[in-house]
């Protein structure tokens, strides 16, 4: 569908039912439908092939419908010159190198979401590119981030968006550089060990430069018409434009999008944005309010993935709690790999914003460390801060804690705390761009990411760093945290202290078993005491109070110790250690201990 270049020219393709005539029309024959006629094949299907038209060949699709004569950019345009301009016929050459690129195990991976307009901006007045997202790769991979989500690219009114108004579906968006930028970021993070996971929007398009809408002049209750639903069913939080998901070209045209973006860019996986409003109306869970054939959609694409390509994930944004989003397909499930996890975020973050310690709920903590969907950890995407968290009303973590002084104390401390619970609990762990530097305020697509900040806040870079090393286990001394068991066994809710055991294989043991320490209260304890799994020497291999991080912490001392023998915790051996106020600590045994 849509241009195809080839070695004499391009064939153009376009589905629009409802027209009784279509032509080709652009700079080529000065915008004159009677020179290059296209040929009806079936079932609405029309096309042409126009020898010495190539790439960069700016057209349209001219078309005499019942609404008269409409000229119409190609819905599967690869490119525009802009939102409201013309299509492009796309340069399909492309130098991939020696891309061989492996995608991390969901256990190991570590994501991190990126908005490309304000990620490295250097011109506050205008967006950032993929390229200059590229610029930044070598920042991220000594993070030890091994995966970056990107805010959707396609294109969009304007040069300023969250991307969440797609215009131009198959298009990537011209002020972040068009598709072959596009395709050297991909490569290019490749090259630094980045697997690339591409934010998709599939339950409306547009509402603004929408050639879509009504793209062959019919409609029915003034709906958007052949690419539409066109009765209740079109309605949407963002306005009557939702695709028709019982129509096979429709459905087609969604299921080649996905294929396009993991097949011709390479990218390593799709976050599917909102998915609860595909499957039903109004994005909730009322039977009444289903769209079956929104369901299977989204089956048939993670079903056509997974026989393609087994290796590349996707990911849901449902937020409901729906397990069947992430069950296999053959168990009745709607087949993704993993879901965004509203039973991580919502209770971690007002354990992290509560002004008052006494009013922290330890246990829902505890039961969101320990979620899981079909009794996988890695189902679950788990994050304190995302573009939805951070925005809409809503702000960065430090700045809920205490608006207006996010660089203070208090909420330093419980923002590091946070994100020691997202690198050590069960889930596919995921940050938001500039939290490692305690970005501040809230996420907007016209205010550049503060890069001053990973400056001043080094140290804090540092505590990101370390807790993503243990999570991948660089030193091969926490497996556990790759693992999918874990046992909360500790749980103070008068001290507002827990701990929990992670384990990868059998029992655990030296090398595996990763034991969670965690402070939710303004107070320290010199000797605190847990229970431990055996006997032996136990190192605390991160501290998040430790001065190196930040020079307004405590620095208070917790050192290795010898575990001793006594029931405590449900454990044979106990041990104590110091805790500082509002802290983490890492412990485990070397291998051979």
């Amino acid at each position: 569908m849509g241009a195809i270049p080839h070695s004499q020219g391009t064939t153009f393709r376009v589905w629009a039912p409802n027209a009784t005539a279509a032509a080709l029309v652009g700079p080529f024959n000065d915008w004159n439908p009677a020179t290059h006629p296209l040929t009806h094949e079936a079932d609405g299907y029309w096309a042409t092939d126009i020898a010495d038209l190539g790439a960069g060949t700016e057209y349209k699709f001219w078309l005499q419908t019942p609404a008269g004569e409409l000229t119409k950019n190609d819905p599967y345009a690869r490119q525009v010159t802009h939102s409201a301009g013309s299509s492009v016929v796309p340069d399909y050459s492309f130098d991939w190198e020696d891309d061989q690129f492996q995608m991390p195990a969901w256990n190991e991976l570590v994501v991190y979401e990126l908005h490309v307009g304000t990620f490295n901006a250097p011109d506050p007045n205008r967006p950032g590119t993929f390229l200059n997202v590229v610029e930044k790769l070598g920042y991220l991979r000594d993070l030890g981030i091994n995966a970056i989500e990107i805010m959707p690219a396609t294109e969009f009114p304007g040069g300023r968006s969250w991307g969440y108004n797609p215009a131009h579906p198959f298009a990537l968006e011209t002020d972040y550089g068009g598709p072959q930028a596009f395709k050297e970021l991909v490569k290019q993070a490749h090259r630094h060990g980045i697997a690339v996971i591409l934010d998709v929007v599939y339950n409306h398009f547009g509402p603004g430069d929408l050639d879509l809408w009504q793209f062959d002049g019919w409609q029915e209750n003034d709906g958007g018409g052949v690419y539409f639903y066109n009765d209740w069913r079109a309605e949407t939080p963002w306005g009557h434009n939702r695709p028709d998901y019982g129509r096979d070209a429709v459905r087609r045209y969604i299921r080649d999008n996905a294929l396009m973006w993991l097949e011709e860019y390479r990218v390593d996986g799709l976050r599917a944005d909102a998915i609860a409003h595909i499957r039903n109306v109004d994005g909730t869970n009322d039977p009444s309010r289903d769209l079956p054939e929104g369901w299977s959609l989204m089956k048939w694409i993670n079903e056509e993935i997974r026989e393609r390509m087994p290796w590349k994930i996707t990911i849901a944004e449902d937020l409901l709690g729906n397990e069947f989003i992430t069950r296999a397909p053959e168990d009745g499930g709607q087949g993704f790999a993993a879901q965004w996890d509203a039973g991580f975020v919502y209770p971690i973050r007002e354990a992290l914003t509560t002004p008052h310690d006494a009013d922290r709920n330890l246990a829902a903590v505890a039961e969101a460390v320990a979620k899981r969907y079909n009794d996988d950890a890695f189902q679950r995407v788990i994050y304190t801060e995302s573009h939805d968290e951070v925005a809409n009303g809503k702000s960065r973590v430090p700045e809920e804690i205490m608006p207006g002084d996010a660089h203070t104390w208090f909420p330093k401390k419980r923002a590091t705390l946070g994100a020691a619970l997202v690198f050590t609990a069960p889930g596919v762990p995921m940050i938001f761009q500039g939290q490692e530097f305690l970005a501040d305020g809230y996420f907007s697509d016209d205010q550049p990411l503060e890069w001053e900040h990973a400056e001043t806040h080094r140290g804090l870079v540092t505590l990101y760093r370390d807790l993503i090393r243990l999570r991948r286990n660089f030193e091969g001394s926490t497996r556990g945290l790759q693992g999918q068991h874990i046992d909360v066994f500790h749980v103070n809710d008068q001290e507002k202290v827990m701990a929990f055991r992670r384990w990868a294989e059998g029992d655990g043991g030296p090398g595996d078993t990763t034991i969670v320490l965690c402070n939710f209260a303004d107070r320290a304890h010199e000797a605190y005491t847990i229970g431990l799994p055996c006997q032996g020497h136990w190192r605390v291999r991160f501290n998040s109070d430790w001065a190196g991080y930040d020079e307004e912490f405590g620095n208070f001392e917790s050192v290795d110790t010898h575990s001793e023998e006594g029931e405590y915790d449900g454990f044979a051996c106990h041990a104590t250690f110091g805790l500082a106020p509002y802290s983490v600590l890492i412990i485990s045994q070397e291998s051979g201990e």
